[in-house]
């Protein structure tokens, strides 16, 4: 089974939107409703993830040592 390609958080914010967007309608079918909802919470999820990631990343300065630490360590 060929591995899949992991999306990008923007192509994940994208294949989101659409699918809040269909759901939104009301027109979907249940059991396409209920797929739809499953995927956009699996999408969701890797989203906060990556934003999780980003701001831990960001929160982060590198001491002159080397060292990693808050940001409002560094500041005090």
């Amino acid at each position: 089974m060929a591995k899949e390609k992991k999306q990008t958080f923007e192509e994940a914010m994208t294949d989101l939107e659409i699918i809040v967007k269909q759901l939104e309608t009301g027109e979907v079918p249940l059991e396409e409703a209920l797929e739809q909802f499953k995927k956009g919470m699996e999408l969701s999820k890797m989203c906060q993830e990556t934003l999780t990631k980003a701001e831990e990343t960001l929160t982060k300065i590198m001491s002159d040592d080397g060292i990693e630490i808050p940001f409002e360590e560094a500041g005090e």
